[in-house]
Formats: structure tokens, C-alpha cells, sequence
């Protein structure tokens, strides 16, 4: 019994003695962690916030986490941050003032916040003084950047970073105006320059921008609502902070704004702030249909525990709302960044400053005093800078880098608000490009509806007033106007543009109301002014659109918006035309011009030459007589082919060479000749008085162009004519009478107007006048919107609907232009080109007879000095060689000579042996003529024997070549 007391008391001593040392081990422990907190230097940093907005609060939580969390993790670094916050109560200067506590009496390294773009701007100023970094999260606007101070750090992203992402969902659907609605603060203001230069270049354009205070009333907000709601853009961008944000949707909604046919899109503020949990129910019952955009956060594994312990946390200082979510919120993450970011750039700084001698310094050295504020200039900022830009680390919020003292770019992901409740509808990735796909989830818009909203829409009631021109004795075929008897109001519009107008309106997939308004002087129903300031009554809102007969010209797209044209035109000159040419009585000089006339003689000249050079030597026809009976007789030769008439006998074979080529030259120029006059003739041609511009401006005419039309605009900067030789003219009678008295009789030589009136004018005078020179052209009759008007595409699709239906434009253009088919259309204008046949069309035939002719020449004269050249150098040699040729290729060849004189007094002794003969001859008269025969025969001997006497030439030396010459 004794020893079994004795085991107990053994046991109960051991279990004692344990706990004592378990206890002693524990206070070890616990001593050596006093020991190790009591060693680490703490580093005071700076927060300031609106801890009375649940950002602020949810901040504040996110911080005190991020440092539990980083030092749990980093157990082992020397230093540790402790935070000092303070309140700014929604007050840049509140949270200036707190700035310069925090520096002066508690004398930070570093100041994360403020919480706004506003207060942000002031406390950058006091850390460019103090050199300490200003580490902001939330103050996102562009226009705060490290160019203003080289100490600003922001480790969330700027806004601009989602301006791809938001022009891709209006360039997805092709919306051509938004209206921007933002408030007027330095974070709302921020935005709008880069938001608006993105939206032009996709060519869409900011009719409006609703800018409100953020102190703004429910009244001035739904003041603001209903100009909106007047206005024909569907499509809003909200730039705003949750307070206001919320606003403005719950009085939307009542305003009827979250119906169907409305779009709105949130930025990355709104997007990231007003999450649907975190609001009250009828904040996000009125946000059904919203898309917006937003940073996306990658996944992670201490992204999941984060959020596992944050869902977990008790935060009874935010507030009912906020206790309610789960979700993790962006701003909360960057905070929670900012913490880890600070504290290894902390300690990376650590071993080389002492914080404590540093502040130490501070208080001791009045010279790193600023004398204005008493701002104490920090040594550890700028290393303590320089640190935290190459911080780099996975962060919560995905990865940590800063470029250019900013968060480096990340990609964004568009929400959808559905049932209250947030729907990822697309991940842009890297590119913020977005297009609707089968893949991407449809929204949901406005009015619980996945139809894409058009953009625009007219308001309901509101009649479109359409401008019409007035022209009371004008073209009537295009714009017509039936006044009233009774009150002289316009009763009915018709016309070519009326009806094409009608019927485009008939073809839109909407109905559209409208009215029409002549464009008048209402005291003498007259045109108020020209087409130019017609269309500009769009530009000042006096019209809704301009319908007629307007010409698109690339000077009045400054301040309208054309659509299709559904006419074409340009300008045309249309001139008188000249009396019959069958009156002229030198007609027949008009088939060939002046140059061919003029060739033509030179060619007969020519051939006439060679046939002379080729003939005259061994043909007596071409060589007996003086020089000018030799021309005469060459010249007649030559002239006489021209219609076959020649009578001279060739000898020369190469004569024959060179006149068969020239006669068949000679046929096809009076074939052709014969064709051009008989057409002339025969065929009734108009010839336009004038054939071009130039001959109007040497001459100084005057020229006539149609009233109010920007075709005088034209003819004076671009055709060069002086105002003073411009007349204005209104009907096709006014026309006619002006071209009909010509400038010299107080009218004009020609008329410049547009095709389609000049086809009007041409109809009804089809004989007198003619179109002449270059169409200018412009790009058609139009009808005029607003600039960025929406209905310009849809007019635009309709009008080629219309005037590619055959069935509805044929009617129409009989109706209106009935009498166009009976003239020649004057779009076959006169060609500036002559008429007559020139040089350019027989040249190939000139080219070879005349080759041919020079060639017939050289043989023959290479042939000849080859014959003649013994005889030529032994005759006289002391004589210039070429006048020896000349005076011997002169002389006929004496055997050709001699034996046409033998033929010649063979012919006169058999005629005169005849007449001898004859019965009726008296013996005397018989004995006479034989004694004056055997005469002749004696005198041609011896002018033969002369002859060569004469030559001294021997008579053997011509046997050789007696016969050649003529055989050549």
C-alpha cells in the first residue's frame, strides 16, 4: 500500500517538474522574441485616407493585413514599417495639412495617399519638398505624373491605360456619337482629353459632354438627365465616383433612361467601386444592362487564401454594406501591393541608413528646413525612391513593376451588370481590343434585352424640319413648290429630289417624321440666300437636313455630312452652235488641214524634181526648151497625177519605180479627200462657236453659270475668269436668250452649270447649242445632315436601294424628263480636236515615197558619174569637178539627140515628100519642098558632125554606152 503511494507521488513530482520546464522554455521564447522586436529598426510611414468612405476603410484593413501577412512571412529582416494614418475627410486641404504633420511632427520616410486625384495634387507639392515619395493607389487621373514631381509613385493604374478598351466596345458596334457625363473634378476633368482624342480616331464623334458637381443635387441631376433624354445619342460614358455614380443611375432609372435603346458603359472607377454587392438594392436594380471595364486580376494561390481570410475577417468599422461581400475589391489590392512594395524597398535600404540618426539629423540641421512650411528634407527619400522603382514581385493584384513611376500596363476585362449581379462577358488580354464573338457571352442592355442598342434615336414626336431651296422660275424638274392661293403658304412639294427623297424614306427601317421648309425671304417668296448658306443653316441648328438638287463638294463637308448621291453631275460649258458649214464657200478646203495641205504641195514639188533629175538627161520631153519651159513642163507633170491627167512619156525605168509609189499615194489622198468633203457635205455636223476655256479668257467673253450655284465660285479660282465677264442666270429661257445675243450683244458666248441642268436645257433647244470641253467633276446631288448625324447611313443604304430599282427610277425620269430622249445627249460632248484629216495620218505614205524618190536619185546619179566619169576628168581638167558635172549632166545625151532629129526630119521629108505629091502641089512647089528635104538631111549631118567637134570626144568612145542612158 505504502509503495503504491509512493508510485503516485512519483508520478505527480514528474509531471510538475515538466510543466516547470515547459514553462521556463515558453518564457525563453517569449524573452527572445521582446528581444528580437525590441532589435528591428521601425520605419514610420505616412497614410492618409477618407476613412470615412468605405474605400477609405476597406483600404485601411487591406494595409494592416499586408503588413501582418509580410512579416509573418519575413520574419528575419531588420526593419519594419509602422503606419501612422490620417483622416482628410474628403478635403484637399485636410489632407494638406495632414501631409505636413505627418513630415514635420512625425517625420515619415514615405506618405501612401491621399485617396483622390484632388487632394493628391496638393501633397505632391510637399513631398517634391521634402523628398519623400508620395505612393498613391487610388489617384488614377492622367494629368498627375512623375513630370510633375520625381517623387510620385502610382501603384495603380491611370486611366488612360482603358481608353483601348473602351473605344473597342463602341468601335464593335459601330455607335458614331457618345455622350460623355462626368464629374467636374480633377479625377473626372483627367480623363476627357484622352478619351475624346481615341474616339475621334475611329471617326466617332462627343456631341455633348455632361459635366457635374459632385455636390450636385437630385434636382440638377435630373435637370441634366432630361437634355440628355431630348438629344438623339443613346450611348453615355460615365466617368464619375461610386457617390456620384450611384446617383446618377437611380435617377436614370426613374428619368425612364434603363429602357431599351439606351447604352451606357462605366469606366474602370465606376467599374472597380460600384460592385452590386456593395450597394444598396435599388443602386444596382438601376444598373441592369450597364457594361463597364476593369482591370483584370490573375488568379493566384495566395490570391484564393486572401480571399478565403478576408471573407473570414470581422471589419466592424466598415460598415453593414461592406460586410455582406466576399469579393476582393482592385483599390484594395493595390493598397495591399503598395505595403509589400514599401516594405522590401524598406529593407533594402535599411542596411544603408539609419532611420534613427536620420530623423535625428533632421531635427538638429536647420538647413534641410524649408522656411515656409518648417518641411523637414528627408536623406532616406531618394535612396528609399530609388528602391521602390526597382521593386519588382507576384503581387495580389498580378505582377509588381513600375515604369515610369507608374504600375505597368494590364489587360481588361468587360463586365456586364445582370440581375444585379456582375458578369465577366470578355478578357480583352494584352492587346484591350474587343469585338463580339460566339465565344464572348452577349450582354445583356437596358430593358432586359440582348438586341445591341442602335446608339441613337430620334425623339419621339419630333419631326425632322428639312430645308428646301427656292427658286421661283428655276429648274422646276428637281424642286417644285405649289404656293397656296389663299395665304400664300406652301401647299406641295414635288420634284425629281422630292420624290427620290419619299421614296428613300419609304425603305428606312424606322418611320421618320418630317416636315418641309422653303428656304425663303418671306416677303417676296424668294431664295434667301445660295446653296453655300443653305447648308450652313445645318451647322446653326436651324435645319435638321437640306433636300434638293445640292451638289457634294468638298468645301461644304466642313459643316454637313452628305450621304449618297443619288444623282450624278459635274460641271459642263455649253456653247452655241456655228452656222451650217455647207454656207462656206471655201468648204472645200475643210477636209484636210492646213499642215496636210501644205505637205501635200511639197510632196507634188518634190516628185516633180526627181522625175526631172531622172528624165531630162535622156528625155527630150522633160530637157528641150529653156529652164522655165523645163519647170512648167516638170510641174505639169507632177500636178497632173493628182488626177491622172499626165501625158509626158517616161523613159527612165526608175522613174516608172518612183511614180508607181507616188500614185498610190496620190489615190489614197483623194479617196480620202473625197470622203471628208462628201461627208461634210452630205452629214449635218454641229460646230461648236467656241472650242475651249482658254479661247473664252483670251478673248475676255463674258460666260454665264446659274444663280446661287457654287459654280461661279468655281469659274473664278479654278477656270481663272474674272468676276467682272461672269453673269448669273436663273431659267433654261434666260440661257437660251444670253447665248443667243453672244457678248456683244449684252449676253454671254457660253453657259457653265451642272450636268442634270444642262441635259434640261439641252432638251429643249437640241439644235442650237452644243457641250463642249472637259466635264469638271463634282461627286453628285446629296442629300445634307448634321455632321456625325446616324441617319446619314441608313439615307445613304436606302438611296442605293432606289436608284439601282429600275422599276422606280425609269418612272420618275419620265415623269420629270420627258423630252430628253428627243435630243442628242449632250454628254457626247464636241472633241477639241480638228476635225480635218492632217499630216499625222499620211505620214507613213510620205515617209516611203519620199525614201523611194531620194534612193531613184542616188543610183541614178551614182550609175551616170560611173558612165561619164573618163570623159568628165579628160574634158576639162582644169574646171572645178562639180561645175564640169552640172554643165555635161546638162546636156542631153548626143546619141538620144541625134537620133531624135533623125526622127524628126525623117518625119518632115515624108510629110513634105507627101505634100509633093500631091495632086493639088504645083511642079515649083514639089521641087522646093524635096530640095529643102535633102537640105535637112545635110543639116543634120552636120550638126552631128558639130556636135562632136564640139565634145572632142571620138565617136567610138560612145558606142559602148550609147544606149545605156536611155535604158537606165
Amino acid at each position: 500500500m505504502v509503495n503504491k503511494n509512493m508510485r503516485y507521488d512519483l508520478i505527480f513530482f514528474i509531471i510538475i517538474f515538466l510543466d516547470l520546464i515547459s514553462l521556463y522554455g515558453k518564457s525563453l521564447v517569449i524573452e527572445a522574441k521582446r528581444t528580437t522586436i525590441a532589435s528591428k529598426q521601425m520605419v514610420r510611414i505616412g497614410v492618409i485616407l477618407d476613412l470615412d468612405s468605405p474605400i477609405g476603410k476597406m483600404a485601411r484593413s487591406y494595409m494592416s493585413m499586408a503588413l501582418s501577412d509580410f512579416y509573418a512571412r519575413n520574419a528575419t529582416y531588420r526593419t519594419k514599417l509602422t503606419l501612422s494614418v490620417k483622416n482628410s475627410s474628403k478635403d484637399a486641404v485636410a489632407a494638406a495639412s495632414a501631409a505636413l504633420e505627418l513630415m514635420n511632427k512625425e517625420e515619415v520616410q514615405a506618405i501612401i495617399g491621399p485617396q483622390n486625384s484632388n487632394q493628391a495634387k496638393f501633397v505632391i507639392n510637399l513631398g517634391e519638398k521634402a523628398q519623400i515619395p508620395i505612393i498613391s493607389f487610388s489617384a488614377t487621373s492622367p494629368s498627375l505624373s512623375q513630370t510633375q514631381s520625381r517623387f510620385f509613385i502610382r501603384t495603380g493604374l491611370d486611366d488612360s491605360s482603358q481608353v483601348k478598351a473602351i473605344t473597342s466596345i463602341v468601335k464593335a458596334y459601330r455607335w458614331r456619337e457618345v455622350v460623355l457625363i462626368y464629374e467636374d473634378t480633377e479625377y473626372g476633368n483627367g480623363l476627357i482629353p484622352y478619351i475624346t482624342d481615341a474616339f475621334q480616331q475611329i471617326d466617332t464623334r462627343v456631341p455633348y459632354r455632361s459635366v457635374m458637381s459632385p455636390s450636385s443635387s437630385p434636382n440638377q441631376i435630373l435637370e441634366e438627365l432630361a437634355k440628355l433624354r431630348e438629344m438623339e445619342t443613346r450611348v453615355f460614358l460615365v466617368h464619375m465616383t461610386a457617390s456620384l455614380g450611384s446617383k446618377v443611375f437611380v435617377h436614370a432609372k426613374k428619368a425612364g433612361m434603363m429602357s431599351k435603346g439606351y447604352a451606357w458603359i462605366t469606366t474602370a472607377g465606376l467599374s472597380t467601386l460600384l460592385h452590386p454587392e456593395m450597394e444598396e438594392a435599388k443602386v444596382t436594380g438601376s444598373m441592369e444592362g450597364v457594361l463597364g471595364v476593369r482591370p483584370c486580376v490573375p488568379t493566384s494561390k495566395d490570391l484564393e487564401d486572401f480571399k478565403l481570410r478576408w471573407k473570414r475577417r470581422k471589419l466592424p468599422n466598415i460598415g453593414k454594406t461592406m460586410q455582406s461581400t466576399s469579393e476582393i475589391n482592385l483599390f484594395g489590392l493595390w493598397a495591399y501591393d503598395t505595403i509589400w512594395a514599401l516594405a522590401k524597398a524598406v529593407e533594402l535600404v535599411g542596411p544603408e541608413v539609419n532611420y534613427s540618426s536620420d530623423v535625428l539629423n533632421h531635427k538638429t540641421n536647420s538647413k534641410n528646413t524649408d522656411e515656409m512650411f518648417g518641411i523637414t528634407v528627408s536623406k532616406a527619400g531618394p535612396r528609399l525612391l530609388q528602391a521602390l522603382l526597382r521593386a519588382s514581385f507576384q503581387g495580389l493584384s498580378g505582377k509588381f513593376q513600375l515604369i515610369n513611376g507608374h504600375l505597368q500596363p494590364a489587360a481588361y476585362e468587360i463586365i456586364n451588370v445582370v440581375r444585379k449581379n456582375e458578369t465577366v462577358i470578355s478578357h480583352l488580354g494584352n492587346s484591350n481590343c474587343w469585338a463580339p464573338n460566339k465565344e464572348a457571352s452577349k450582354p445583356i442592355w437596358p430593358g432586359n434585352t440582348s438586341t445591341p442598342p442602335e446608339g441613337w434615336v430620334i425623339p419621339a414626336g419630333k419631326k425632322l424640319k428639312i430645308g428646301v431651296p427656292v427658286a421661283s422660275d428655276d429648274f422646276k424638274e428637281f424642286v417644285n413648290i405649289d404656293w397656296s392661293r389663299h395665304d400664300n403658304d406652301p401647299q406641295r412639294y414635288s420634284g425629281f429630289s422630292i420624290d427620290v427623297f419619299r421614296e428613300v424614306l419609304k425603305r428606312m427601317p424606322f418611320a421618320v417624321l418630317y416636315e418641309f421648309s422653303p428656304y425663303m425671304n418671306t416677303s417676296t417668296k424668294e431664295a434667301a440666300g445660295t446653296y453655300d448658306e443653305l447648308l450652313y443653316q445645318i451647322k446653326l441648328k436651324q435645319f435638321d437636313a437640306v433636300v434638293g438638287d445640292t451638289t457634294i463638294i468638298g468645301n461644304r463637308t466642313s459643316y454637313v455630312d452628305f450621304t449618297l448621291p443619288y444623282s450624278e453631275t459635274g460641271v459642263q460649258m455649253v456653247v452655241k452652235v456655228k452656222d451650217n458649214e455647207r454656207k462656206n464657200i471655201w468648204i472645200f478646203l475643210k477636209p484636210l488641214s492646213w499642215d496636210l495641205w501644205l505637205t501635200s504641195g511639197a510632196a507634188f514639188i518634190f516628185t516633180g524634181i526627181v522625175v526631172w533629175i531622172l528624165e531630162h538627161h535622156i528625155n527630150t520631153e522633160f530637157g528641150d526648151g529653156s529652164r522655165k519651159q523645163q519647170l512648167a513642163t516638170t510641174l505639169w507633170f507632177s500636178f497632173s497625177t493628182l488626177v491622172f491627167a499626165h501625158k509626158e512619156k517616161v523613159v527612165s525605168n526608175w522613174t516608172r519605180f518612183v511614180l508607181i509609189i507616188w500614185i498610190f499615194v496620190v489615190l489614197i489622198l483623194t479617196q480620202s479627200y473625197t470622203a471628208s468633203l462628201a461627208s461634210l457635205l452630205t452629214v449635218d455636223k454641229l460646230q461648236p462657236a467656241v472650242v475651249d476655256v482658254n479661247a473664252l479668257r483670251q478673248t475676255g467673253a463674258y460666260v454665264g453659270y446659274h444663280k446661287n450655284s457654287f459654280v461661279r465660285d468655281l469659274l473664278i479660282s479654278q477656270l481663272k475668269f474674272e468676276e467682272k465677264n461672269l453673269k448669273a442666270y436663273s431659267t433654261p429661257e434666260e440661257f437660251h436668250q444670253a447665248l443667243s445675243n453672244g457678248s456683244k450683244n449684252g449676253g454671254v458666248d457660253a453657259i457653265f452649270d451642272e450636268s442634270p441642268y444642262i441635259k434640261v436645257f439641252h432638251a429643249k433647244y437640241c439644235s442650237r447649242y452644243i457641250v463642249v470641253g472637259p466635264t469638271y467633276r463634282t461627286d453628285g446631288f446629296g442629300f445634307a445632315f448634321p455632321l456625325g448625324s446616324p441617319l446619314v447611313a441608313y439615307i445613304s443604304r436606302a438611296i442605293l436601294n432606289v436608284t439601282q430599282n429600275y422599276t422606280i427610277m425609269e418612272p420618275m425620269q419620265d415623269k420629270y424628263f420627258p423630252y430628253e430622249t428627243k435630243c442628242q445627249d449632250p454628254s457626247s460632248t464636241f472633241s477639241l480636236d480638228n476635225l480635218s484629216l492632217n499630216v499625222y495620218s499620211f505620214g507613213g505614205l510620205f515617209i516611203i515615197t519620199g525614201v523611194i524618190s531620194i534612193s531613184s536619185c542616188l543610183i541614178y546619179m551614182v550609175h551616170f558619174l560611173y558612165n561619164h566619169w573618163p570623159a568628165l576628168s579628160s574634158l576639162h581638167p582644169e574646171a572645178p569637178v562639180l561645175s564640169t558635172i552640172a554643165k555635161h549632166f546638162d546636156r542631153k545625151d548626143s546619141s538620144v539627140l541625134a537620133i531624135e532629129q533623125t526622127n524628126q526630119a525623117t518625119h518632115v521629108n515624108s510629110v513634105s515628100v507627101t505634100e509633093a505629091r500631091g495632086d493639088d502641089a504645083s511642079p515649083y512647089d514639089r521641087n522646093n519642098l524635096l530640095s529643102h528635104a535633102v537640105s535637112s538631111d545635110q543639116g543634120i549631118s552636120d550638126n552631128v558632125a558639130i556636135d562632136e567637134e564640139d565634145d572632142e570626144i571620138p565617136l567610138h568612145s560612145m558606142d559602148s554606152g550609147r544606149f545605156i542612158y536611155g535604158c537606165a
